[in-house]
């Protein structure tokens, strides 16, 4: 399959087919979600689509190393080309980075001024000026309302007197979004009048899906969703038998609930070598680690509610009764729910259950059918349930993008060695002690 054909399968060209005329030079599309969903890896993906269709890109990173975004593009065109058995993989890839300017800001800051004087820097020392511009990890709470919305139309105005399509992200939160917002939610909402197009991801099951909350001059258009792979976001469908990307460590999110012990292992870890980090707990309860932390509302917390009578049937023993612990399991619900693999550190019973609370992570994984990895500390290996039973396995490997990491508060030493050699094989040598 050749270049152009290849591009035929971009989400971004299944959604100009929604969005009138797709975005339009000087107009500005923002890429909404909450952290760790996949905003970096969806601008990539749009900036992949403009490379392959022979336009320049110029992506500003003001939250990542010119490395790290260099290595989002590496991995998801390797995918992309293996995925699509892209003929001319050497010739293509030479071309877009020959396209292509990633440029970092370690202060984390852009304003007007500044974006001119980068694209005129490029200009006069590459010749180089961009027919699409990124810029990922503004932060659209950083300043007042009006301030940012002049620098925004400022960006705007620039955009447009260059000839090139603006696009940039915006995190969100839980609080201000709902379940399935149905129109441009905070911080993004206040600014509506300069947003041309508004996209938002959020997790669908095993998947993202992709929906569009503003097409132009439509606030409210018609429910478009695309349904998105979770590493990489692009379209998915069957993967047959195509090698999974190596995505970099910090493209990985890390979801727990923050607990002593197991839980506050793999937070460790996950800092240590550079992941992002979700730790889910309620007002009351007060975890060991508050990195990424996400508190969830009462009614958050009633999504992952299952009776006494299921809980017992799956179990096979009964749980307290009391609010904070029910509060415990329904926070795991969150912590399963969107993950795409389950890791855990504690004991399997004779039952073929895991010992203590945190072993229903465990369950939800079996009864979601994800894979799942139990570090039993008394026998002292790794073991993946296959549907049936509980295989011995030897060393495995972090692979998904998001992923659970729970486990027993009595963490015993050889179960701590056990998550830290878990991240070394995934990910290599910690760059920290």
């Amino acid at each position: 399959m050749y270049r152009k054909e290849v591009n035929q399968h971009s989400p971004l060209r299944i959604l100009d087919q929604s969005i009138h005329g797709g975005l339009g030079k000087g107009n500005l599309g923002v890429v909404m979600a909450r952290a760790g969903v996949g905003k970096t890896a969806c601008l990539v993906q749009i900036g992949l689509d403009d490379l392959m269709r022979d336009r320049s890109v110029l992506h500003l990173s003001l939250e990542q190393t010119v490395e790290h975004v260099q290595s989002w593009y590496d991995a998801l065109f390797d995918d992309l080309a293996a995925h699509n058995d892209l003929d001319d993989y050497e010739v293509v890839r030479a071309q877009i980075a020959r396209q292509r300017v990633i440029h970092s800001f370690a202060d984390h800051e852009l304003w007007p001024e500044r974006l001119e004087k980068t694209v005129e820097m490029f200009k006069k020392h590459l010749d180089f000026e961009p027919a699409a511009i990124l810029v990922d990890g503004y932060d659209w709470a950083a300043h007042t309302v009006t301030e940012n919305a002049a620098m925004i139309g400022a960006f705007k105005a620039y955009a447009k007197m260059l000839g090139a399509e603006l696009w940039m992200t915006a995190q969100t939160h839980r609080g201000g979004t709902g379940v399935h917002p149905e129109q441009v939610p905070p911080p993004c909402d206040a600014y509506i009048g300069l947003i041309d197009v508004a996209v938002f991801l959020e997790p669908h099951g095993e998947l993202v899906a992709l929906r569009l909350l503003k097409d132009h001059g439509d606030a409210r258009p018609h429910d478009t969703r695309l349904h998105l792979h979770p590493d990489t976001l692009r379209l998915a469908d069957s993967d047959g038998q195509k090698p999974r990307p190596r995505m970099p460590p910090s493209a990985h999110t890390l979801l727990s609930g923050g607990a002593e012990g197991a839980e506050a292992c793999f937070g460790a870890c996950a800092e240590r070598w550079g992941l992002m980090e979700l730790n889910f707990s309620f007002e009351g309860r007060k975890p060991k680690r508050t990195r990424g932390l996400v508190r969830l509302t009462a009614q958050e917390l009633a999504q992952g509610a299952v009776s006494q009578v299921y809980m017992e049937a799956h179990m096979h023993r009964r749980y307290p009764d009391t609010p904070l612990f029910q509060k415990t399991l329904q926070s795991i619900w969150h912590q399963v729910n969107t993950s795409q693999e389950v890791f855990s550190v504690g004991v399997i019973l004779p039952d073929d259950t895991v010992k203590g609370g945190t072993g229903w992570a465990a369950e939800l994984a079996r009864v979601w059918h994800k894979p799942v990895y139990v570090y039993d500390q008394e026998r002292r290996g790794w073991f993946c349930w296959d549907d049936k039973a509980w295989v011995a396995v030897e060393a495995p490997v972090i692979q998904a993008r998001r992923f659970t990491g729970t486990g027993t508060r009595y963490l015993s030493d050889d179960g701590r060695a056990a998550i830290e050699a878990l991240f070394e094989r995934s990910f290599g040598p910690a760059s920290a002690p």
